[in-house]
């Protein structure tokens, strides 16, 4: 039988737990007007509280307004509706990634890429490719790589390397938590022999001549970085609505933007006004534009108490989601913060990047004046610090309803689990991480560590769908939602490695963590993450069947249209 759409409204963006949006009326039709369009002879997986598969689905006003049989779908056209025949193609409710780097896709045509490359002289050759063409004195930025894990030379590029390569440019190219640098930049930064680390951050250095080698890590990257030209505001709303467009093109309508800094978030209100948003943003703001803020505790809470915004602030197209910290680096650099010693070096345990003194008060004060806070924790022992900073915010006001989140959460245990579930607090995790660096984290802290990574069977278990989803991390991995779900399902790297057999999850369960699941991170379950009546007509039409393909094939599967509040927003092969 249709189901028609629902009589109520939608609740606050913040309120807690409310009631499926999809708890509509039966009817035989809408009750004012003909659809705008109708999608019929396919198989609309709704992912409702059933999980339901329906034949047609009818839009209005950019909402779902009934679903069900093409029959029903027909019988309530009008003249002037639209008819899409999808000829069986596998619809999903529009794709949410949990975390990215938004504004990096806008990037691609602005600096040189490395993500294919796979040795040194790769590499090199591609980077004095790039100068090459470039105005001398010019500064050469890098798209996000991984030569650790890319090269089969399993190194970064060192200062001597990236000179020959670009001898009459400045050259930043960042790896996510390290950025490699020639010797016009570090000249440009003033760093020599004789500069001191900064607090959180490490300038590699030369270890016969302590050199700088071209390597600097954490906040040491900020000595650079902060010497890059800004970009104008029409070059970053240009960049903004050409990376919604790529994200579009994965099927993707929503995504939790990483870290947004103010002159990003700027962009997005502007590229907002103008209407020509095609992905929905909540945004985990980043004040200084660091994931270690560059203020001190008193002046992060003039500043809290001063905004006059607090999380969910915005509307369905742009959005507060929170306020982003980190705390330790990364299991595929070698800088995750763990319980235990790292294999052969028992001494060392990671990196903490931020005194805890400091970390706490700083989740203190944003959870004082209304701010729900996200922490990069990715080794266990960062995953404890994390939790009982939020337990001591929690005593001081409740967090609790409000979806604190651990970012990553990669080598979670289960007695976190336990403690995250009772603070009420989600894990958003990027299980992509495995698709082509697993090898990697097996290499720095050994294959049982890498055969635990991303424990999404154990999460759900213990935490339960609606307290986990997914992301990528983009582009420190592939933003393909089905590679991801790929991994999820059978936890087979690119070469067909398995780690973790375990911890495989069902494809049911793969397509709510992209979904109804992730639609939480932002209280929008009641607007988003299903095909139900009242919900915006956000959907993605598949080139494949999720459901039924072989598992290797899903790894494969495209995104042929995406609709975003009813708009086609990408057309590809098969989409029409």
């Amino acid at each position: 039988m249709l189901e028609s759409e629902s009589p109520h409204g939608f609740a606050d963006r913040s309120a807690g737990d409310a009631r499926s949006a999809g708890s509509g009326r039966t009817s035989p039709a809408p009750s004012s007007g003909h659809p705008d369009a109708i999608f019929i002879n396919g198989k609309i997986v709704t992912v409702d509280a059933a999980f339901r598969v329906a034949d047609a689905v009818a839009v209005r006003d950019g909402r779902f307004i009934a679903v069900g049989t093409t029959d029903e779908m027909r019988s309530i056209a009008g003249p002037t509706t639209t008819v899409v025949d999808l000829q069986g193609k596998t619809v999903l409710p529009g794709l949410i990634d949990t975390h990215a780097h938004v504004e990096c896709a806008g990037l691609l045509k602005h600096s040189v890429q490395l993500n294919d490359v796979g040795t040194v002289a790769q590499a090199l050759a591609r980077i004095s490719e790039y100068a090459a063409t470039a105005p001398k004195g010019r500064w050469i930025r890098g798209g996000q790589w991984h030569p650790i894990s890319q090269l089969a030379e399993k190194r970064f590029l060192t200062r001597e390397e990236l000179d020959r390569a670009a001898p009459d440019n400045p050259l930043c190219l960042p790896i996510s938590h390290f950025t490699m640098v020639n010797s016009k930049a570090l000249a440009l930064a003033g760093i020599t022999k004789d500069t001191p680390d900064p607090d959180g951050g490490i300038i590699h250095r030369d270890s016969l001549t302590g050199e700088p080698n071209g390597t600097l890590e954490e906040a040491a990257e900020g000595l650079v970085h902060n010497l890059l030209p800004d970009w104008s505001d029409d070059e970053r709303d240009e960049q903004l609505t050409h990376a919604m467009q790529y994200f579009n093109q994965f099927g993707l309508t929503s995504a939790i933007s990483a870290a947004v800094g103010p002159a990003t978030l700027r962009a997005h209100q502007r590229v907002r006004r103008r209407g020509q948003a095609t992905l929905r943003i909540s945004a985990m703001y980043a004040p200084t534009d660091g994931l270690n803020p560059s203020m001190t505790t008193e002046e992060w809470e003039l500043f809290f108490s001063r905004i006059g915004a607090a999380s969910d602030f915005g509307d369905d197209w742009l959005s507060f989601s929170g306020v982003k910290l980190q705390i330790d680096g990364g299991m595929t650099l070698r800088t995750a913060a763990m319980r235990d010693g790292y294999p052969g070096d028992p001494d060392y345990k990671g990196t903490i990047v931020i005194e805890p003194a400091r970390f706490r008060a700083l989740v203190a004060t944003a959870n004082r004046y209304g701010w729900r806070v996200g922490v990069h924790a990715v080794g266990d022992a960062a995953i404890d610090c994390v939790l009982d900073a939020y337990e001591q915010a929690d005593a001081e006001r409740s967090i609790k309803g409000r979806r604190f989140i651990v970012i990553h959460g990669s080598l979670i245990r289960r007695d976190q689990m336990e403690r995250a579930r009772a603070l009420d607090v989600r894990v958003d995790a990027q299980s992509s991480f495995l698709w082509d660096k697993a090898a990697a984290v097996a290499r720095f802290l050994g294959r049982e560590t890498a055969e635990r990574a991303f424990p999404m069977r154990t999460m759900i278990d213990v935490m339960g769908l609606d307290a986990v989803a997914q992301g990528t991390d983009y582009p420190i991995n592939l933003l393909s939602p089905f590679v991801n779900m790929y991994v999820m399902v059978t936890r087979r790297d690119k070469h067909g490695d398995l780690y973790g057999a375990e911890q495989r999850i069902s494809r049911e369960e793969a397509v709510r963590l992209y979904t109804s699941s992730a639609a939480r991170y932002s209280f929008s379950e009641e607007k988003t993450g299903s095909i139900e009546p009242g919900k915006y007509a956000d959907m993605v039409v598949l080139s494949d069947d999720i459901l039924s393909v072989p598992e290797e094939a899903i790894k494969d599967i495209k995104a042929v249209r995406t609709i975003v509040e009813g708009r086609t927003v990408f057309e590809g092969e098969g989409g029409s």
